[in-house]
């Protein structure tokens, strides 16, 4: 099999070409390198089944030769990133799904387009299932994600509908392992960052807002079941296993073995206040659910941690802060 990958060099993107290659398929890598790195995919090469495209495919996505497999994972997906970017997040869940949809279209190939538990947003029902429509702010902060993966699923399922496209929606959960970024501004590498350090942890409000958190390597085994199916979603893809921000700090702490205080900040602008997958549609339809132990998975993220110290300059943690707690965006020219 030949796989397209858009956002393959980021994380969850690098980690799908890499289950890809070890399962023997050749791999076609496409990223604009915005947040993702070319270092993610180096060691990749070497396979002779792999190749990496620095392109944008908001621009465009032109491939060669045969295609049966395309998984759309271009998209910033961490709160600095897409407050940082928001042009550029709602276009790649316009314009970049379109260009992937019309890729999929003209190779008849299978495609499975990366969604987010955002779009169920700050949710009344709980735990979510696929069926729940959602309580999202539209003009808040968060929107601009949250309505780019709205539409991304909405164009998804249209082009199945008009055109006959294999499509799949995956709704992915909050998920963590290697290759996160330090100045992620997530709460796991922002944690383990901090503890590492020796910097006080920031959690945010009170911290009994909960979230259901996943090791990469379950979650990759429950994309590419989807992608083996025919199934055409959206179904959700995550670790059932919830756990309160407060007490993930403290389980990081202790697991680094780390003398870092837990301080309290400001908490995000409509942050939502429970996470957590109704799994029972993956496990009856693909077969999936997740087997690493969260605090082997955490263990695992720390060692990376460790050993790739420095390799990337975190941003400071008042400007991560300030990014998170005030959905102030980064001014952008106009044009």
């Amino acid at each position: 099999m030949r796989a397209v990958v858009t956002g393959g060099a980021g994380f969850l993107g690098s980690h799908l070409c890499e289950t890809l290659l070890r399962q023997g398929h050749t791999v076609v890598a496409v990223d604009n390198f915005c947040t993702g790195s070319p270092d993610n995919v180096a060691h990749l090469h070497d396979t002779g089944r792999f190749r990496l495209v620095q392109a944008d495919v908001t621009e465009g996505l032109r491939i060669e030769g045969d295609v049966d497999l395309v998984l759309h994972f271009a998209s910033p997906a961490s709160p600095v990133d897409y407050l940082r970017m928001p042009i550029e997040t709602l276009q790649v869940g316009s314009q970049g799904t379109t260009h992937a949809l019309d890729l999929a279209h003209a190779k008849d190939a299978r495609f499975v387009v990366a969604s987010t538990s955002e779009v169920y947003g700050d949710p009344l029902v709980h735990p979510q299932p696929e069926s729940y429509w959602g309580n999202v702010n539209p003009v808040g902060p968060r929107g601009v994600y949250d309505e780019a993966k709205r539409f991304g699923e909405a164009l998804t399922l249209a082009y199945r509908q008009a055109y006959g496209v294999d499509t799949g929606i995956v709704r992915i959960f909050n998920t963590f392992g290697p290759r996160m970024r330090p100045n992620d501004g997530r709460a796991i590498p922002n944690f383990i960052r901090q503890a590492l350090m020796g910097e006080p942890v920031t959690v945010a409000g009170h911290g009994l807002q909960t979230r259901s958190i996943c090791y990469v390597d379950d979650l990759v085994a429950g994309i590419l079941a989807m992608a083996a199916s025919d199934h055409s979603g959206p179904i959700n893809i995550g670790n059932p296993h919830e756990i309160s921000m407060l007490d993930l700090a403290q389980w990081i702490v202790r697991l680094v073995g780390s003398d870092s205080p837990i301080v309290h900040i400001d908490r995000p602008v409509d942050d939502p206040t429970v996470r957590r997958p109704d799994t029972t549609i993956a496990q009856r339809e693909l077969g999936w659910a997740p087997i690493v132990p969260i605090e082997d998975a955490l263990h695992r993220t720390i060692a990376w941690f460790r050993g790739h110290d420095g390799e990337v300059p975190p941003l400071s943690p008042e400007a991560t802060e300030e990014i998170i707690a005030t959905g102030h965006t980064v001014p952008r020219p106009v044009r």
